[in-house]
């Protein structure tokens, strides 16, 4: 309820102020308005976007199909407002997520309460190459998994994100970036926060979370920002490349994954210990060509959580091993794209589950851009060698 009086408070302010703002003319995929005031001391973009997802799914046992099995749900339905405040240096993003996965989690360490806020982050560019980030957003991970959800290769991220990734957590972040000659593009990143996730309300539990990361474009940049949208969108006219490396330490992390997963709860608290992730990833576009690879580590000091006497388990482990992620995509001209992506998930022993591969095969048709299409694909996925599930995906996705 506060969040619909909210979001009503906001309309009702820009609808009064009409008359004292300039609102410039936009068109659809690039945001509902856009206002800017006459003396340039503020302004604020606001979009909304939706995507609508179709799942089926069949078990495999002994090589023969089960029953599929059905679903339909609103993946995403968010509400995003940026812009700057008193100066063009000083920018700001807030997205809220209203679907029921957008919000769920809800938890003694958030309030109790559903967890609307995605992004609240200000962005202080405050010498030359040099901008300061404060307040909760993405941290500076894998490739993936900054990408937005709305510019995805595939209907959704790959499974070495869902088990790997590092998320939104809230802490301060320093970006810059350097050229050496006049192409030669190289982009440095160092987050420190709280190490549990967005959201949280509780204050910190464990240690905090330490992140860097280091970019390197050979070629310069791609067109509009093509290293973090999926698919050969703008058909770049010369080879483009993106490395990036990403490590993340989390001191006294009290989450399975980092600053995701489940709680490791003792009897009197919770269990901590250090935990380490790497990342490895690229970004290969020409013409109507894509490449994305990553390759995912991660690591704890003990990884078997335990009691306070040090020896009785609690039945929580940290989610310890590797992962890698291959997906190629070819752009037709009549912007249908057909992709196909590997993914490999090899835990270590002490986490007792089984190696899982899957074989992903995707076709999507941009009307506008990622702004406007539709996607579908097809996942075979095996465990340990054997054939488990085969899954079928349909989503349409709307970007205003």
């Amino acid at each position: 309820m506060k969040l619909k009086v909210s979001l009503a408070t906001v309309f009702l302010l820009l609808a009064f102020k009409g008359s004292s703002q300039e609102v410039t003319n936009t068109k659809f995929g690039k945001g509902i308005f856009n206002v800017i005031a006459k003396d340039s001391s503020w302004s604020m973009k606001f979009s909304a976007r939706m995507q609508f997802l179709s799942t089926t799914q069949w078990d495999i046992v002994d090589d023969n199909f089960g029953k599929a099995q059905s679903n339909f749900l609103v993946r995403r339905a968010r509400l995003k407002f940026g812009g700057f405040a008193y100066s063009p240096k000083l920018q700001y993003t807030i997205e809220l997520g209203l679907s029921n996965r957008d919000i769920s989690g809800a938890s003694e360490f958030t309030s109790n309460a559903p967890r609307y806020i995605l992004d609240a982050v200000i962005k202080w560019n405050f010498y030359k190459n040099f901008t300061l980030w404060a307040g909760q957003t993405k941290l500076p991970g894998n490739r993936e998994r900054v990408i937005s959800s709305g510019n995805l290769q595939f209907v959704d991220r790959s499974r070495l994100n869902s088990r790997f990734n590092i998320d939104r957590d809230l802490g301060l972040q320093l970006r810059h970036h350097f050229k050496i000659g006049k192409q030669f593009l190289i982009k440095e990143a160092f987050a420190v926060s709280q190490g549990e996730g967005r959201n949280v309300t509780s204050g910190n539990l464990g240690g905090h979370q330490y992140t860097s990361r280091l970019e390197i474009l050979p070629f310069g940049n791609f067109l509009s920002k093509g290293d973090y949208i999926g698919s050969a969108i703008k058909r770049e006219e010369t080879p483009k490349l993106a490395l990036g490396f990403t490590y993340d330490y989390n001191k006294d992390a009290v989450k399975t994954r980092s600053n995701l997963g489940d709680y490791m709860v003792t009897d009197t608290g919770f269990y901590t210990t250090d935990i380490t992730t790497f990342f490895a990833d690229a970004m290969f576009k020409y013409k109507s060509f894509s490449f994305m690879g990553e390759f995912a580590h991660r690591d704890a000091d003990d990884a078997v959580a335990v009691q306070e006497d040090g020896i009785t388990p609690t039945g929580d482990v940290v989610n310890v091993g590797n992962a890698l992620s291959l997906q190629a995509g070819h752009m037709f001209k009549n912007n249908w794209e057909l992709a196909g992506r590997y993914t490999s998930i090899n835990y270590d022993a002490i986490v007792n589950a089984a190696f899982e591969e899957r074989y992903t095969i995707g076709l999507s048709k941009f009307i506008v851009g990622h702004k406007l299409k539709v996607q579908t694909d097809l996942t075979y996925i095996t465990e340990a060698g054997i054939a488990r599930d085969l899954v079928y995906r349909l989503q349409f996705d709307i970007h205003f």
